[in-house]
């Protein structure tokens, strides 16, 4: 018998008898059975992978997280990472919005949120390298209305609607084992039925003092039967309780919570199971792209220089660098002129594409300039 040149596999060899040909064919056939053993199995959504570094020896696995676990879109959090600070957000004691998109919902005692950044290699999820995370000090917190509340609100009530999702997230504590609440609500907009929110029941989850990745699974309502309101601004908000009084014991029962709160790697997705993290786009440029439709900083510098005529208006075309969800409420502010009455500056027709910037020339100059900043808000 010979041997085949990868595998050892016996087989016939030309010396081998007519007779004995059947016994040569069924032992390399059985040779080849047994290599190809680990081949058999698995289920859908399994990948081969080596289990030792023995030739042939293999294992059908899930791949951490499940299947199809990387692709645009399957998180439906924007900026999940924090990686997007239009607003050069550092720290505020009062809620408002930090990291674009996110918002902290606050009343009473002390809620400070602040931007931080991860030492590096310090970043809860080894091989992504995250840059900031958001602290959230809550303090002197005592009475039933108190809460601290950081939430994202998805844009349009249909996302996810009448399917199960995962709300994921790394968090942890300064000191002890106090217990957050992770909620999903629906809102209907501006005319909507029904007028208050949907809440989808929360779970708790107890912090510790080291980074820990927390999920919880929802089933979403379906919105059949439902009116979504006229003014565009119907969302499905997730949701995550940090503090809270007891007239809200009816959404989260944790109670009040002053603690240090540290939070990282929001997603939310479709089906029953926490995927490895992404963002919503998986690129920097996307994130940046999908924060501008909701708020475009004042960081956006225009310019004007030529003649002008005295008391004459001009106008300028302003193109906003995405479309953003509703025409925005522009706020405008005039930091250099020469020959234009920086009084006058005012924001004509807005669209979801851009608006028109009025200003009114105070001389007749030949090397007159203007230059502006404008903030454009279509926030939820």
């Amino acid at each position: 018998m010979a041997t085949s040149p990868n595998f050892g596999w016996l087989e016939p060899d030309n010396t081998d008898l007519v007779k004995n040909g059947a016994l040569a064919i069924r032992t390399l056939g059985n040779a080849i059975d047994a290599s190809m053993a680990d081949l058999k199995g698995g289920t859908t959504g399994q990948v081969l992978a080596k289990q030792t570094n023995t030739d042939m020896d293999f294992v059908w696995t899930t791949p951490s997280g499940g299947s199809n676990q990387f692709f645009a879109g399957k998180n439906k959090i924007i900026n999940g990472d924090f990686s997007v600070n239009q607003r050069n957000f550092t720290s505020t004691t009062s809620g408002n919005y930090g990291f674009d998109r996110f918002y902290t919902g606050t009343s009473g005692g002390t809620v400070t949120s602040s931007a931080q950044t991860f030492t590096l290699g310090t970043a809860p999820v080894t091989g992504y390298e995250g840059k900031n995370y958001l602290r959230v000090v809550t303090s002197g917190q005592s009475a039933a209305g108190d809460f601290a509340a950081p939430a994202q609100r998805i844009e349009s009530v249909r996302t996810f609607a009448n399917q199960t999702v995962t709300f994921s997230f790394w968090a942890k504590a300064a000191t002890g084992t106090p217990q957050i609440t992770l909620e999903l609500f629906q809102i209907f907009g501006t005319g909507g039925s029904p007028s208050s929110a949907v809440i989808i029941t929360g779970q708790n989850k107890t912090l510790s003092t080291s980074w820990t990745r927390y999920s919880a699974t929802f089933s979403v309502p379906s919105i059949s039967g439902k009116t979504i309101g006229t003014n565009n601004d119907d969302y499905l908000a997730a949701n995550v309780w940090l503090s809270a009084g007891s007239t809200y014991s009816s959404r989260s029962s944790i109670g009040i919570q002053n603690n240090t709160f540290e939070l990282w790697g929001w997603q939310l997705e479709a089906g029953s199971t926490a995927t490895d993290f992404q963002t919503a786009t998986g690129t920097l440029q996307g994130e940046l792209a999908a924060c501008q439709r909701y708020y475009i900083s004042n960081s956006q510098v225009i310019t004007w220089q030529g003649n002008v005529t005295n008391a004459q208006l001009y106008i300028q075309t302003i193109t906003f660098p995405v479309q953003m969800r509703i025409a925005p409420t522009i706020t405008q502010t005039s930091y250099a002129a020469s020959s234009f009455n920086a009084a006058t500056l005012s924001a004509g027709t807005i669209t979801v594409g851009g608006y028109l910037m009025n200003e009114t020339a105070s001389a007749t100059a030949s090397g007159a300039y203007y230059q502006a900043t404008y903030t454009a808000n279509a926030e939820l």
